[in-house]
């Protein structure tokens, strides 16, 4: 049936040829096409096409099978040839629209940030323009469009403008990611202790909400190692989703202050934070070049005229201990893992703190609860 349709369909390209023209002086050239053929064709372009469909297709195609000759068969098979080309065609794009496209850390279009420290993103494709978000080294995006010397991109929570020059793309990127990409564990369940040892038998050294990314070192097929601000610890893979990722750019949200906060702790964590995406550094006190937690604690304050020593566990005995309810920008935040304080940030409002994390994330911000503080300090009057 198939086989004759396309036979209908042929015939009716070339009977659309005969009638445009003398029809008698089209017989006379194509000799082959008989009477009977041809008062078949004329009989049925007359009628609705679907009509020609479920009624016609028998007689038309046995007169054509008893009278085309070999030259007018040639023509019938180019016409047939000429109509179903631009279907295959069509499918052909379908096709390629609907197969999946690669994706490397969650990206289609990945960019990776190519500088030294960190990226600017602006609001706009213009130098002038705010800025919205910062892109650590190495940190990844999703290239939305190139427009002249700028990219538009998208990065964890910042979306906004960021020059081509320095941002790797295409097999650059890819290339880069492969080398660079690092193993995340993604909080599953609402509280998530952090063991000493891959058992429930040994030390909590922490709990972790929901959501939060740690940094894996090593899976242990049950248990997964996890970094801890620099040390380590061990979650059960249960109750996390292990996922291939890259460093995402950090929004620069003006943080929102109540009252009675002074000039100075508004100063301070605008300080503070210029220095999200500068390296960690094990001993450092460098703002630009790397500091640990304790020490990039130490020269935040340095600047205010406010001494502390280089020591997270030391820093905690300073200043008057406070609530975590009462803590306000500037405050300190302490952590432990069980045998001590081991980790220090400065709270800059609306829930976050700003800290020297680890040699992978450098300096970054954080919820103040993205582990169970055990000392909150203020230091600033």
């Amino acid at each position: 049936m198939k086989k004759r349709l396309m036979k209908l369909m042929a015939i009716g390209c070339l009977a659309s040829i005969f009638i445009t023209t003398d029809f008698t002086q089209a017989a006379t050239n194509n000799g082959a096409v008989d009477a009977g053929v041809i008062s078949a064709i004329s009989s049925y372009m007359s009628k609705d096409a679907v009509q020609v469909v479920s009624s016609g297709v028998n007689t038309v195609t046995a007169g054509m099978e008893g009278g085309v000759s070999a030259g007018a068969a040639s023509e019938v098979t180019l016409a047939s040839q000429q109509e179903t080309q631009p279907q295959e065609a069509q499918q052909s794009v379908e096709e390629v629209q609907a197969a999946p496209q690669e994706t490397i850390c969650g990206y289609t279009n990945l960019g990776i940030a190519k500088v030294d420290s960190t990226l600017n993103v602006r609001a706009e494709a213009d130098e002038a323009s705010d800025i919205v978000g910062k892109m650590p080294k190495d940190a990844g995006c999703e290239i939305i469009q190139n427009i002249g010397d700028w990219y538009e991109i998208q990065s964890g929570n910042v979306h906004g403008f960021v020059k081509a020059e320095y941002l790797m793309s295409g097999d650059e990127a890819k290339a880069r990611a492969s080398e660079i990409m690092s193993v995340v564990a993604t909080v599953t369940t609402q509280t998530l202790y952090v063991r000493e040892q891959p058992n429930t038998e040994c030390t909590i050294l922490s709990l972790m909400p929901m959501g939060e990314e740690l940094q894996v070192l090593e899976d242990l097929g049950d248990w997964v190692k996890i970094d801890l601000d620099g040390d380590e610890g061990y979650v059960s893979k249960e109750y996390v989703s292990l996922s291939s990722e890259l460093q995402k750019a950090m929004t620069m949200t003006e943080v929102k202050y109540g009252q009675g906060v002074s000039d100075v702790r508004v100063s301070l964590v605008s300080y503070a934070t210029q220095f999200v995406g500068n390296p960690y550094v094990w001993g450092g006190t460098s703002l630009t070049k790397g500091a640990d937690c304790s020490g990039f604690v130490l020269s935040v304050f340095a600047k205010y005229g406010i001494s502390l020593p280089h020591h997270a566990a030391s820093q905690a005995g300073c200043g008057t201990k406070i609530s975590a309810s009462e803590a306000q920008p500037g405050d300190l935040f302490f952590y432990g893992n069980g045998r001590g304080i081991n980790h220090v940030a400065i709270y800059i409002g609306n829930g976050q703190v700003v800290h020297a994390s680890s040699p992978k994330t450098g300096i970054k911000i954080s919820n103040c609860s993205y582990r169970n503080p055990v000392r909150v300090v203020r230091v600033l009057n």
